[in-house]
């Protein structure tokens, strides 16, 4: 049922062999492992892109689609999970970030207004930066190794279920 579900829902392959922000991968994405979608694949694949889905940076499909390369994690669902973090979600993911920051730190939480500026950015470096760049690495690693586990163990549930189905309709 993942495979089904999951196949249904990736982008066609070509699709992403063509993007313009990938090319400087070159031949590397021809490698026929990084399409396949099976559990090892897709359970790397949720891992590098929930990980960098909680990374601050700019370009974070390109890094989740160069980790993926080196690991031989399924490429459409590691870029895709980056989307995680989108506008629209950004704002309470990182303030999450930031919270448990400050919690693991056991500094208190500091009022701020974000503005979209490089000023605002210089400033808040150093002092909710420190905070929000831990809770991040800490989400992020958290959050990888959960959603890698989970694929992984739903997988196999479901590869088990499936063989189960099988023989009884055999016998």
């Amino acid at each position: 049922m993942p495979k089904k579900m999951i196949k249904r829902l990736m982008p066609d392959h070509q699709t992403i062999k063509n993007n313009k922000h990938l090319q400087i991968f070159g031949t590397l994405l021809h490698n026929a492992n990084l399409w396949h979608l099976n559990r090892r694949s897709v359970s790397k694949a949720f891992a590098v892109g929930l990980f960098f889905a909680f990374i601050p940076v700019p370009f974070q499909m390109v890094l989740a689609a160069g980790l993926a390369i080196i690991v031989h994690a399924n490429l459409p669902l590691s870029v895709a999970l980056v989307w995680i973090t989108n506008p629209l979600t950004m704002p309470a993911i990182f303030y999450f970030c930031y919270l448990v920051g400050t919690w693991i730190v056991g500094v208190p939480t500091k009022q701020f207004a974000f503005e979209a500026s490089w000023q605002w950015l210089v400033e808040s470096v150093s002092t909710i930066g420190p905070a929000f760049i831990l809770g991040c690495g800490v989400l992020a690693t958290i959050f990888s190794i959960l959603g890698y586990l989970t694929i992984n163990t739903l997988w196999r549930f479901s590869v088990a279920k499936e063989w189960k189905k099988r023989k009884v309709r055999r016998d």
